[in-house]
């Protein structure tokens, strides 16, 4: 029957698929319509993958379609704000990350408050920075770096997407665990720090598994370490950061809330779905082949790990005197 009536409505482009089963569906029948999916950040970056990855599986779970909305602007701040004033009714949700999280300490006056303003859903993945040098650098590890930066305090660079995201805050910690000096330098994107560190114009950088495997392999760039504090799948071979400096941890995580008062019945159903989501076979490859740890967190421990994260940065940027605004 279904295929008949593709064929008479195929001109029209009116033909879509079944609807999900009732089974499928949460309370009160939702969702009964699309859902907008919020994105702090430009479209092609580690939030938009994994938030395009998910919301493709979430529309043909639901028969609905989760539709990401890119809102980049002010450090994640457009897309926040506007998640909290949106209808508490489940058909806004974001993809947050851990730079989201840390840079909302950058900032005063925010106007919203990660424990009040919404309700976590799950945390879906985490995954190290791969801690890399120029072949012209001598350390072969942390801790060679870390001695040669203590030989010659200040003389050592290192880049970064951008002021106040987590690649520039990893080597603010870096500096406070190992009692060293840096200079940070900030770049437009990830594509001119992996220029300027494979001609050795800066001495140290912080990149996401899939920006840093290629060069990696191509013999460019020296990897010492993960930024995790257990060593990570992705890299297995690589120390982490934690095995020299003990409670260094730094992981570029991805995770979805909604509004605040979104009905505990909808958030639970949420939960569910992306749990099924990031357990299905093409999600789960695609993401671990870029270096990612799937999670699924409940509600809970993923509102207890926002907590964390927004509290461990803020000591941390407020130690190193940074601010933006």
């Amino acid at each position: 029957m279904f295929k008949h009536v593709c064929i008479v409505f195929l001109l029209t482009g009116l033909c879509l698929p079944p609807a999900a089963s009732a089974q499928s569906r949460g309370p009160g029948g939702y969702p009964s319509k699309p859902v907008r999916m919020l994105v702090p950040f430009v479209a092609g970056g580690g939030t938009d993958v994994v938030a395009r990855a998910v919301a493709q599986k979430l529309s043909d779970r639901t028969g609905q379609q989760f539709v990401v909305d890119n809102r980049p602007g002010a450090g994640g701040r457009i897309a926040m704000e506007t998640t909290k004033i949106a209808a508490p009714d489940g058909y806004t949700i974001t993809m947050i990350s851990g730079t989201t999280a840390a840079s909302s300490n950058l900032h005063k006056n925010l106007p919203y408050d990660f424990a009040k303003d919404f309700s976590p859903i799950s945390q879906v993945t985490e995954q190290p920075y791969v801690v890399l040098v120029p072949n012209i650098v001598p350390a072969k590890s942390i801790s060679e770096f870390i001695a040669l930066a203590k030989a010659k305090p200040g003389a050592l660079n290192y880049g970064s997407s951008g002021t106040g995201g987590m690649q520039h805050l990893s080597g603010v910690l870096l500096s406070q665990k190992a009692g060293i000096s840096m200079v940070h330098i900030p770049f437009k994107g990830g594509g001119q720090v992996i220029i300027d560190l494979v001609a050795g114009q800066i001495q140290l950088a912080f990149l996401n598994p899939l920006g840093a495997r290629p060069h990696i392999a191509a013999g460019r760039v020296r990897a010492i370490a993960v930024t995790t504090g257990k060593r990570a799948q992705a890299f297995p071979s690589l120390p982490a950061i934690a095995e020299t400096l003990p409670g260094y941890h730094v992981s570029n995580w991805y995770g979805l809330v909604v509004p605040a008062k979104v009905s505990p019945q909808i958030v639970q159903y949420l939960h569910q779905q992306v749990v099924a989501v990031i357990n299905d076979p093409e999600v789960k490859g695609r993401l671990e082949k870029e270096g990612s740890e799937l999670l699924g967190s409940t509600p809970k421990e993923f509102g207890a790990h926002i907590v964390k994260e927004v509290q461990m940065w803020g000591k941390v940027i407020r130690d190193a005197g940074l601010q933006i605004n």
